[in-house]
């Protein structure tokens, strides 16, 4: 398996499915192998070398190496980064067999399609008003680097001799953006790698009952929209706080949004937080809030099932698949602050229901987003009907 972010290194949702795919893969009795950047999470000294916008070059040399070492009978990569690792598993297949190894299957893991991601990188609306622009580095993402992510994300799903993608909406977009098909879908899971929480200074004095937002703070991810609920209200909502756990190159515009809109001290901005800390932050948190224009199947949602935290979240990409709206959470429009902030009213003015499909969340969670339910349906789409060896990955 090869992937650019790998925890602890990296915080990265894509990273983390690695880990948990690997480790659940491993109690079905598979040999697997991770490839990363060498020092930043891989557990091999055999990555690669260099920054992460150099991976899709560097990781070359090693997946040469452990073609011709470890001889896999499955090379699976993981996003756009892994598109030349995946053109030299294709070229090498002739010339491994020639040497009597495995032609090693080759599967294509993909979280978003770099189309959709393009688009989303827009202005935000609330029913035909903008509340939101992209900075730079976001425009800059829009119109340089994420073309150059279509190309490398259509040449990795093209040259693969299987795609997976983490939900049915992701796998349709996948086949129509890159022209590719059939996919099929490997949900996200959670568990396999237990977290302990760690402390979080941020929580001092904070009194439990908060809303809480996790991830990395770009205008796709719609947090304009949930600063706009929180603001003008005067019922119960008036006393609803919310906490921001992450960073990223919105977060200025965001607490420029939060004063104008003179939320004050009711928003909290975090930064960067461990995932221990995460963990922590939810123990306390009356609902995770997901107020996104597009995701692919956030890893952050399955946490907050795990520790029976419901989820309010926009009715965008692969969410309602997993969130179910009525029983494990709240799913909402999109880019609409009106029907966001009713959501938001439910969750903190009847707190018996919201933990009522908090525990429900957390049912769910176990029965069908766990390692080894998913490692199954791994096994039974990528080895089923392929012969392999000591059955290696």
């Amino acid at each position: 398996m090869i992937a650019n972010t790998l925890p602890p290194a990296d915080i990265s949702g894509v990273g983390e499915q690695v880990l948990q795919l690997a480790a659940g893969l491993r109690d079905r009795g598979l040999e697997v192998e991770v490839l990363g950047r060498r020092g930043r999470g891989g557990e091999h000294r055999t990555g690669a070398r260099g920054p992460k916008v150099l991976f899709p070059l560097a990781i070359v040399p090693a997946v040469w190496r452990r073609l011709r070492e470890f001889r896999p009978d499955v090379v699976q990569v993981h996003e756009s980064d892994g598109a030349f690792a995946a053109l030299i598993t294709v070229l090498l297949r002739p010339w491994l067999a020639f040497r009597g190894g495995p032609r090693p299957k080759l599967i294509a893991l993909l979280q978003v399609s770099y189309v959709r991601e393009m688009r989303a990188t827009r202005p935000l609306t609330d029913r035909g008003r903008v509340i939101g622009l992209p900075g730079k580095v976001e425009r800059r993402f829009r119109w340089f680097k994420g073309p150059l992510q279509v190309q490398l994300g259509r040449l990795t799903a093209r040259l693969a001799d299987q795609v997976l993608a983490p939900s049915q909406v992701t796998a349709r977009e996948l086949e129509k953006d890159y022209r590719v098909g059939p996919v099929a879908v490997l949900p996200n899971v959670t568990g396999g790698l237990p977290v302990q929480p760690e402390p979080c200074p941020a929580l001092v004095g904070e009194p439990p009952g908060y809303l809480l937002f996790v991830g990395r703070l770009r205008v796709r991810k719609g947090v304009e929209v949930l600063l706009e609920a929180l603001a003008g209200t005067t019922d119960v909502l008036a006393s609803g706080r919310l906490l921001i756990a992450g960073d990223g190159e919105h977060r200025e515009a965001l607490e420029s949004c939060s004063a104008r809109l003179g939320l004050g001290e009711r928003v909290r901005f975090l930064g960067r937080t461990t995932p221990g800390q995460v963990r922590t932050l939810l123990a306390s948190a009356s609902a995770l809030v997901v107020p996104s224009i597009y995701e692919g199947m956030p890893l952050v949602v399955l946490e907050a099932m795990e520790a029976a935290v419901p989820v309010v979240a926009s009715r965008v990409s692969g969410i309602p698949e997993v969130v179910v709206d009525g029983e494990t959470g709240w799913v909402v429009r999109p880019e609409n602050t009106k029907v966001l902030r009713a959501a938001l009213r439910q969750v903190l003015d009847a707190p018996p229901e919201a933990r009522r499909r908090g525990a429900a969340g957390r049912e769910r969670l176990d029965r069908l987003y766990r390692p080894a339910v998913s490692a199954a349906l791994w096994h039974d789409q990528v080895l089923g009907s392929y012969p392999v060896g000591e059955e290696t990955a």
